[in-house]
């Protein structure tokens, strides 16, 4: 299994994982990343074995810096064979990210089946390179056949963790075991597993304003690199219907705690949100290849299941917008009952009934 760089394609990859070993504990995995990548310390936390290539990607506004990468390059496809010859795999799956590419290349050169997983609505550059020989292509929205062959293409949703769905606390008795009010409407400030500077610098511009909505509370998860100066802007404020932390673990308690979540625009994150129903505003991140999270957030946005902000503009509007929209209960059970009927659920368990459908055949 082979891919990574953000949480958004290490969820995925793991909830795969899961299920194959839920159905065939004897399996033998193993995940291939990217040295230096989030990958390398998220899935030997959950109990899988990892191989790392030195592989990075294209630089797209610096071309001459693409020396050293397809010297990356060559090198991660030459690892890759030898992880092929060692391992001997029945299929090789690539959850998309340029850690992927080298792996599912050698497996298709050498005839091992691959099934591909593309998490977001405007394909990735490293799925879109693979599509052709691959067996089946797992994808979470419709008409991706503007980027894949159209009968390789299977709608399965995206894998999201289990603990997500099967938390069974009220929202009050969330809030409570997270040291909040438990009466009070709250927003859930979640910038992705490394932060989001300018959903931060939104927060500490608006401080003062949500101060002045004591009826309200926030929970911000402001990332670890940020932590230090959103902590500090936090403490100089006052303002006491704020809780910042640089990381939140238990994800479960914070979305079931939330009456409105501002996120990014992530696949994982949208896959979260629409399988619990959460009300929303998307700050779609521009640093991100074909700018496909506002494509993302818009598939939302277009059947009035979320609130976007443009990533420039959010500094000016975003906590009025989210302190408007928290209020207006009418308005968060219509994006909420909107972005529920997106779902697509038991995404996992659809991928490895493809996946037994390859092996079988």
């Amino acid at each position: 299994m082979s891919g990574g760089g953000t949480g958004g394609h290490i969820f995925p990859a793991l909830s795969i994982a899961n299920e194959i070993k839920r159905r065939y504990p004897e399996a033998n995995i193993l995940f291939v990343g990217a040295e230096g990548r989030m990958e390398m310390e998220r899935v030997p936390a959950a109990g899988y074995r990892i191989k790392g290539l030195p592989v990075a990607g294209f630089d797209r506004k610096r071309l001459w810096r693409n020396f050293k990468v397809l010297y990356k390059l060559r090198k991660s496809m030459s690892i890759a064979k030898g992880i092929m010859r060692e391992f001997k795999p029945d299929i090789a799956i690539g959850v998309g990210g340029y850690a992927s590419g080298p792996m599912l290349k050698i497996a298709q050169k050498q005839g091992v089946p691959t099934l591909l997983q593309e998490q977001n609505s405007y394909a990735g550059v490293t799925n879109k390179l693979l599509a052709k020989k691959a067996h089946c292509i797992c994808v979470a929205y419709e008409g991706m056949e503007r980027f894949f062959p159209a009968e390789k293409i299977v709608l399965t949703g995206n894998p999201v963790r289990r603990n997500l769905l099967e938390c069974t606390a009220t929202a009050q008795e969330a809030r409570e075991t997270l040291n909040l009010d438990p009466n009070k409407a709250t927003v859930l400030i979640i910038g992705g597993s490394l932060g989001a500077r300018t959903i931060n610098n939104s927060m500490i511009g608006g401080l003062a304003r949500i101060g002045e909505h004591p009826e309200v509370q926030v929970l911000w998860q402001s990332g670890k690199f940020y932590n230090e100066q959103c902590a500090a802007a936090l403490g100089n404020s006052g303002v006491k219907n704020v809780k910042q932390v640089p990381f939140i673990s238990a994800m479960d308690l914070a979305y079931r705690a939330a009456d409105l979540v501002v996120s990014r625009a992530g696949a994982s994150s949208i896959s979260e949100l629409q399988l619990l129903g959460k009300p929303s505003i998307l700050v779609p991140s521009p640093n991100v290849a074909e700018d496909h999270q506002t494509k993302n957030a818009l598939a939302l946005v277009n059947k009035d299941a979320a609130r976007m902000i443009a990533d420039a503009d959010a500094e000016q509007q975003l906590v009025d917008e989210m302190l408007r929209v928290v209020s207006d209960r009418n308005l968060l059970n219509t994006l909420g009952s909107n972005v529920k009927k997106m779902a697509l659920n038991n995404a996992a368990e659809r991928i490895v009934d493809e996946i037994e459908k390859i092996l079988k055949d």
